[in-house]
């Protein structure tokens, strides 16, 4: 069937056909605007692969691939015949894909063999039913009452500030969570397991900080813990034993971690684990700025030395393939007697690759030899730490779920969107008891575009306790009409209130202060009230 347009439209004419038919009939079951102009602009057939899978090789011409260098070149047929394939083939893997991985808590290493499948399962939307159908399946109920938390932020920052004084980290707000949960549940953790609507784990009485903590006090625990774990700023020290800083500076010259070398409290990294499976269970998120070679360990993904070890020291990847490849005589000029059968880790330890290693000079015809045990030593050196991770993580998680989630999802479910534009931020953000016009609003947007993504996650946790979307935002005006005022929030219910402000400029600056030093709760409660 066919209905006349004044406009071009594209009509499927063929659908399901299975007998060949040597005469095509066009019908108009309708003349809009007096039949005038009535006439076939021309008749594209588009199969009915084509029609469910929403592809077209027009989608595959170079105009539209500019954000997609590596595809430059690549015959545009040939990209649309395998996007096709693949589809198909995803189809046919959606089909079977709940008896290729039992739901089962029994089925831990059932995919193991076919997780080269995994990159197609970012296309398939039966991936994603049978993970919320693992995770709902394997709730626990939540608890009647949460456990109460009296944290010291004084003593965490003064701890921060100068991690040297107390090596056991007895003030960090990871210790102090750490120890307040095992007392509370007389040594035995926590479940994790609960429902999506079990929005709070616990609950925190913030020392000389007024707060009634209805879940603004609980995500900023969240995301100090965050903090301590992986500090965001690359010049201040690492107030936690867990994590060193890789060689590599990504991101704004903000370093990645790795979990230490020389840490063996595996107690503690299970609980880490254990947060990471609670975050990915709920809609909270656990900050952790960690390269490719752990997300895809924690994921049970295989990881390669020349991709994955460079997203935490690039420049030893790159020294070992000009070792490869240098000729004997370069080889004694650039290193002579001076290489030996040693190799840094991350947490600066130099270990012997071979007994006796640090007196042995490597040898021309060995080098292959010497750059196998550099990788195998580099690749392996937090192998037990990420193994008492994922320990923990299995805990709240069930192994089907890790099994259909890439190392990419995995971190994203875990740490939330790291990148925030103004763009992205517009979706999470309501307006109430504002006029269309309020140029409140106006100033308000014109000082978000000059925040850097660093700025706009400040912002997020000075409003909801989070520093990652999605999160939504309530905007109400402040009650005061008095002129630039210092703005406020509320991170229990994510309540930001707008005053009135005499500029964009003026709102920008009171802002981009408040982010940053007005981070204390200080206005549920008085703190003396105890």
């Amino acid at each position: 069937c066919a209905v006349c347009r004044n406009s071009y439209q594209s009509v499927c004419i063929l659908r399901d056909m299975k007998t060949h038919m040597p005469v095509l009939e066009i019908r108009f079951l309708e003349c809009r605007d007096q039949g005038y102009n009535v006439r076939l602009q021309g008749i594209k057939i588009m199969s009915f692969w084509e029609w469910d899978l929403i592809l077209n090789s027009d989608m595959f011409q170079p105009a539209r691939l500019v954000r997609y260098p590596l595809l430059e070149g690549v015959n545009p047929d040939v990209l649309y015949r395998r996007a096709v394939l693949i589809q198909r083939f995803v189809q046919l893997l959606e089909s079977i894909l709940c008896y290729l991985i039992p739901l089962s808590e029994d089925s831990i290493g059932t995919f193991n063999a076919l997780r080269n499948m995994k990159p197609f399962l970012l296309l398939s939307k039966q991936s994603e039913a049978l993970i919320a159908h693992c995770l709902q399946s394997s709730e626990s109920s939540a608890p009647h009452t949460l456990p109460k938390l009296y944290i010291n932020r004084l003593l965490a920052r003064e701890h921060r500030a100068n991690p040297a004084r107390d090596p056991s980290c007895r003030n960090a707000v990871f210790t102090q969570l750490y120890e307040g949960l095992r007392s509370s549940k007389n040594n035995q953790p926590l479940d994790y397991r609960w429902p999506l609507t079990h929005t709070q784990w616990w609950e925190c009485d913030f020392i000389t900080e007024g707060i009634i903590d209805n879940g603004g006090g609980f995500r900023d625990s969240l995301s100090d813990v965050s903090e301590e774990l992986c500090p965001s700023s690359g010049d201040v020290p690492v107030p936690l034993p867990f994590f060193v800083r890789t060689s590599n500076q990504v991101c704004d010259t903000r370093d990645m971690y790795i979990p230490n070398p020389s840490c063996k409290d595996f107690p503690k990294y299970e609980w880490i684990g254990q947060l990471m499976g609670a975050a990915l269970r709920s809609k909270e998120f656990l900050i952790l700025s960690l390269p490719a070679l752990v997300w895809k360990q924690l994921a049970g993904e295989e990881i390669s030395w020349s991709k994955d070890f460079a997203t935490v020291d690039s420049e030893l990847v790159k020294r070992l393939e000009v070792l490869e490849r240098v000729d004997k005589k370069d080889f004694e000029f650039m290193f002579g007697k001076e290489l030996t059968y040693t190799t840094m880790l991350s947490d600066q330890r130099m270990v012997e690759l071979i007994p006796n290693g640090s007196n042995i000079a490597v040898r021309y015809e060995d080098r292959k030899e010497f750059i196998r045990l550099v990788q195998k030593a580099r690749l392996e050196e937090s192998k037990e730490q990420i193994e008492a991770i994922r320990a923990g993580l299995l805990c709240v998680v069930p192994q089907p779920v890790l099994d259909l989630l890439t190392w990419q999802q995995m971190e994203k479910r875990i740490c939330g969107d790291p990148e925030i534009t103004v763009a992205e931020l517009r979706k999470f953000i309501k307006f109430d008891d504002f006029s269309s016009d309020d140029t409140r609003i106006q100033y308000f947007w014109e000082a978000l575009n000059n925040f850097t993504s660093e700025d706009l996650s400040r912002f997020l946790k000075f409003v909801t306790g989070r520093s990652r979307l999605p999160v939504q935002i309530n905007v109400y005006p402040e009650s005061s009409d008095a002129l630039d005022l210092m703005p406020q929030a509320c991170t229990c219910s994510c309540t930001f209130f707008l005053p009135n402000y005499s500029s964009a400029k003026v709102c920008e600056d009171l802002l981009r202060y408040a982010v940053y030093n007005c981070m204390s709760i200080d206005t549920d409660k008085n703190s003396w009230d105890e």
